[in-house]
């Protein structure tokens, strides 16, 4: 039997995000059981609401809300910058452990345990406050959603030169099961002309 060759899939995230944390940990499991090796990418929710809302009035508690949710990924990003694209999926790995299997999310300990758990300093924590790799995010952010649309929000995957947001399950399915739903998705993704296939959610996000 051939050996098919490896393939890469784009996966764009915000680590705070908790239904594309369940999708990102599909994705492992489904680079158990299928030659697929999955490319991290950086995305805002914080930029994608503001998008989304923009021209809505929109109350100076959101814009707070907004600002903060800015903090983790901007972390992520300078990571990537020191470190390379390689550190992406361990320090997802360690900060989407902590924010969404531990419910941490409001501990301030979080980013530099995430970031000593992959061997980076410290002071890169102190990227929450800098606006400096914003445009870098947004640009990152911008390839997925220029292409899937702005009426979604995250996961986005891009599969063989196709995006498209999701899939949104719950829980992550594990082993042959994992494969079997990236048979799907990759099949349904390259059909022309497909857009949407979707249920209304009866639970909430499970992290087992």
């Amino acid at each position: 039997m051939t050996e098919q060759p490896q393939e890469d899939v784009q996966f764009w995230f915000d680590p705070l995000c908790p239904w594309a944390w369940i999708t990102s940990r599909w994705m492992l499991e489904v680079e158990k059981v299928r030659p697929v090796r999955t490319d991290w990418r950086i995305m805002s929710l914080a930029y994608l609401n503001l998008v989304q809302h923009e021209g809505k009035g929109l109350s100076e508690e959101y814009l707070e809300r907004m600002g903060k949710a800015w903090g983790p990924i901007r972390v992520v990003a300078a990571a990537a910058q020191q470190r390379g694209p390689g550190v992406l999926g361990p320090l997802y790995t360690a900060i989407g452990t902590r924010y969404h299997v531990q419910g941490r999310r409001e501990d301030p300990q979080v980013i530099p345990e995430a970031l000593a758990e992959v061997g980076l300093p410290a002071d890169l924590a102190s990227a929450a406050e800098s606006t400096e790799l914003d445009q870098v995010i947004k640009d990152s952010h911008n390839e997925a959603f220029d292409d899937v649309g702005l009426d979604v929000g995250t996961p986005v995957i891009r599969i063989r030169g196709h995006a498209i947001f999701g899939p949104v399950v719950t829980p992550a399915p594990r082993g042959e099961q994992a494969g079997l739903l990236w048979d799907g998705v990759a099949l349904v993704t390259a059909t022309d002309g497909f857009f949407e296939l979707k249920r209304s959610r009866d639970r909430k996000p499970s992290f087992d």
